[in-house]
């Protein structure tokens, strides 16, 4: 058997493509994972503990986030589907550039959650830069307890994104 030229480049795409929608397939179960840690987080702390909202409102909390609280009320059910596409996508997108920026890390040494601390950070301030600029219905993002909440809330997203990533991408 002779292999050609193009048939070398072909396996070279094809082991790069393999290892695209491995990398892809990992972030999206690790955004899943941790989309739904948060929510549970959410539940326990913002309804159970604090009493911000009542358990149905964390499927449409980012419509309102999003949108507005006029928005969210004016969808009525809908604003639960719309809410939870919100979050999920989001989650999904995050998910996907951790999976791609872990290799690097990994490749340096850092512990998985120790790059998670750091990402939640990053994550936060960018949707909540990205909220106050498409929305005037938000939380005082200076407010110290808006601030610490959200803090917590998103390492609840991005330490189980980056333990499942890790896992996935060790296999």
């Amino acid at each position: 058997m002779s292999v050609g030229r193009s048939g070398l480049g072909q396996d070279a795409r094809m082991a790069v493509n393999a290892s695209v929608a491995k990398t892809v397939r990992a972030g999206l179960i690790g955004g899943l994972v941790g989309g739904v840690s948060i929510w549970v987080y959410e539940a326990i702390v913002w309804v159970g503990i604090q009493g911000q909202m009542p358990p149905a409102g964390i499927p449409r909390n980012a419509t309102g986030l999003v949108f507005g609280k006029d928005v969210q009320e004016a969808l009525g059910p809908f604003a639960y589907v719309l809410g939870t596409g919100i979050h999920f996508f989001f989650c999904f997108v995050w998910g996907a550039l951790f999976a791609f920026l872990w290799p690097f890390f990994r490749a340096r040494g850092y512990e998985a959650t120790l790059v998670a601390l750091i990402f939640a950070v990053i994550v936060w301030i960018a949707m909540h830069c990205a909220i106050a600029l498409v929305s005037s219905d938000h939380p005082n993002y200076l407010d110290p307890n808006v601030v610490i909440g959200g803090m917590m809330s998103h390492l609840f997203y991005t330490v189980p994104l980056a333990l499942v990533v890790k896992r996935q991408l060790s296999l």
